[in-house]
């Protein structure tokens, strides 16, 4: 960063100050909260590139636009940090994704800047539409809409039905195309390519630059030139090259590509865009990782590096000098490819996440079998219905958060027809960090209810491998396999594969009086509870379920028989989830015990590290050993001899 003689940015907390600046202040402003964002992530951790390549543009809409009066909505929200420190935040950013700091995305309830709370892709448009046509209905003539989305998710259905609906509208809505060829990974498909065919072809920019000139141009002239607009718009789009139709043919107007890193030129655009009615399309060219070297050159690994020695570019580590297991995403990568090797039939598919689901694995290893289908979860499914109707057997990997904008094509498409496709949902329980909308807490229960469904959770990195293998042995029907974001619990887990019968669980450890039944990872918690509470005379019994549909019944009958203190214990909303599952049990077999259910309460939980949320909620080593004690009688050595 220059040596600015006067630093601009530590006076600017909102827009209104910003405002007070000249056009010729926007450059070092725009460099200052660079800076900033870099010092701050490098210490704090949270997305990085994203907002890096967005600066400028941020800078000069809210010097334009009347925020928040204005409205300007953010697609996924990953590119919001400079934006949250031009609205009221800049005191408060160092807790960005901290328990109980501000959101790492923009929150409806944190700000009226932020004017939609968002997480997932492709949101924006249809958003920013529903804002704009309110403002038409109450008469509101004078109030802008922007929604700002990246060219990756533009590849979402959402955004191109918004897109749809946006052009027969004739409402005040600005869309400006983020294009700066990435989402996390690369993007993929054929809207890359169109894109990629504007921003590189001169010709068709000299002449798009000299239609839009004339086009403003004419618009200050008032409403009566806007029919003569028209006419030309319409004069010119058969001389065009094919590149514009794709947003003209939708009734947008089409402005660009623009330099998304020319702070004043893009507010000179901006400020002659509000004069032109109806809906608009800007695209602006950006550099992801801009104004940060490495993360320029390294995009995917600078989305969000966590730690790093913003001079060397370190990124920092945790230091130890054990063997560290390995994540569950790359257990599935591996086993993926395991599998594959030997399933000709095998195919792997995710929605844009490679790197994040570890699929890149199979697609360096097997490229011609593994697809990456861009941000479009609803398609990932259907896609994966139709490969399974050809006797291909897909394993779908979809973070469990994500699963949830597919599943009515879960339902309709794959579980209907009985189809052998596996689900492999990542990210399931707590998410960390990335706070509410990406939590995967409820597809225990929404996979359960629907017919025909196989629905697992491993405890561990043997156990993920073992249901992987028993999902494609024979035609098993849709299968769902959910696993948590981070490591795992075991350095040796790369053992012979195991067929599991599916629908049983297993027996941890026998115990007296308290029975301890878990699903998933969470059963870690519960191995070291036990040997905790057995040091104090207390001693439950433990029991992988495994399985929530089909429940081991055989398993259920025994602890019922013999314990009448049941608790239950998921890394899952309570509602609906395995506790629910065992309590319908309960009641259909005329059972009488006392069941504690353990795991996400029926609330919105915000961001924080995933120990923070597991104590939180009170289903962590502790909140098991707790539970267990309020209801158990404690036996010491004395008591039982006597």
């Amino acid at each position: 960063m220059e040596n600015f003689n006067t630093p601009l940015l530590p006076n600017i907390n909102y827009p209104a100050d910003l405002k007070q600046h000249t056009e010729d202040d926007l450059e070092q402003i725009s460099q200052e909260l660079r800076q900033y964002i870099i010092d701050t992530v490098s210490v704090n951790g949270g997305h990085f590139s994203s907002s890096l390549g967005v600066v400028e543009l941020t800078v000069a809409l809210h010097y334009v636009m009347n925020t928040p009066y204005d409205k300007l909505v953010w697609d996924v929200g990953h590119q919001a940090y400079g934006h949250k420190i031009l609205t009221g935040r800049k005191s408060v950013f160092h807790t960005n994704r901290l328990l109980n700091g501000i959101s790492g995305f923009p929150n409806i309830s944190e700000s009226e800047y932020d004017t939609m709370g968002v997480g997932h892709s492709s949101t924006s448009i249809s958003a920013a539409l529903g804002m704009a046509v309110a403002s038409q209905l109450k008469g509101e003539k004078d109030r802008q809409h922007v929604a700002v989305i990246g060219d990756g998710a533009m590849t979402a259905g959402l955004a191109f039905e918004g897109l749809n609906h946006a052009g027969i509208e004739n409402s005040n809505l600005l869309v400006i195309l983020n294009d700066n060829c990435m989402s996390i990974d690369p993007n993929v498909g054929a809207l890359k390519e169109y894109l990629t065919n504007i921003t590189t072809s001169k010709s068709y920019n000299r002449f798009r630059d000299d239609i839009s000139s004339v086009l403003i141009k004419l618009s200050e002239l008032g409403p009566n030139a806007h029919k003569f607009v028209k006419k030309i718009e319409k004069s010119i789009k058969g001389t065009l090259l094919n590149q514009s139709n794709l947003f003209e043919s939708l009734n947008f107007r089409y402005f660009g590509p623009v330099d998304g890193h020319d702070v004043k030129k893009l507010a000179a655009v901006l400020k002659d865009l509000k004069d032109i009615p109806g809906p608009k399309l800007l695209h602006c060219v950006t550099v992801k990782g801009k104004g940060f070297a490495l993360a320029e050159k390294d995009q995917t690994k600078w989305h969000a590096p966590g730690l790093f020695d913003k001079i060397t570019g370190e990124i920092k580590k945790s230091v130890n000098d054990k063997p560290q297991p390995p994540k569950y995403q790359d257990v599935f990568g591996h086993t993926l490819v395991e599998l594959a090797e030997a399933n000709k039939n095998i195919v792997g598919i995710t929605p844009a996440m490679p790197s994040g689901s570890s699929m890149n694995i199979m697609m360096k290893a097997m490229p011609d079998r593994a697809f990456d289908v861009g941000i479009a979860e609803q398609h990932a499914v259907t896609f994966s219905a139709g490969l399974a109707t050809q006797g291909m057997l897909p394993f779908c990997n979809i973070y469990s958060s994500f699963m949830q904008r597919a599943y009515d094509q879960v339902i309709h498409d794959v579980a209907i027809q009985n189809l052998n496709v596996v689900f492999c949902l990542d990210r399931a329980g707590f998410a960390g960090s990335d706070g509410a909308t990406h939590h995967g807490a409820y597809d225990l229960a929404y996979m359960r209810c629907i017919p025909n469904m196989t629905v697992a959770a491993p405890m561990n990195e043997e156990e993920l491998r073992n249901l992987m293998y028993t999902a494609q042995l024979e035609n098993m029907g849709p299968f769902s396999i959910r696993y948590p974001r981070g490591n795992g619990v075991m350095t040796d887990w790369k053992r012979p594969f195991k067929a599991i019968e599916v629908g049983k669980g297993r027996k941890i450890c026998d115990g007296e009086e308290v029975a301890i039944l878990t699903i998933g990872n969470v059963g870690n918690f519960a191995v070291e509870a036990c040997k905790e509470l057995n040091t104090e005379g207390i001693h439950p019994a433990h029991y992988d379920m495994r399985f929530v549909k089909p429940l081991d019944e055989v398993l259920l009958h025994d602890v019922f028989t013999r314990y009448k203190k049941i608790v239950t214990v998921e890394d899952g909303c309570l509602q609906g989830g395995m506790g629910s599952a065992v309590l319908e049990f309960m009641a259909d077999h005329n059972y009488q015990a006392n069941v504690i259910r353990l795991g996400i309460p029926d609330e919105v939980v915000d961001h924080g590290e995933q120990s923070e949320l597991w104590s939180i909620c009170g289903y962590d080593k502790a909140g098991i050993i707790e539970t267990v004690k309020k209801i158990a009688v404690r036996r010491t050595t004395a008591t039982i001899a006597s």
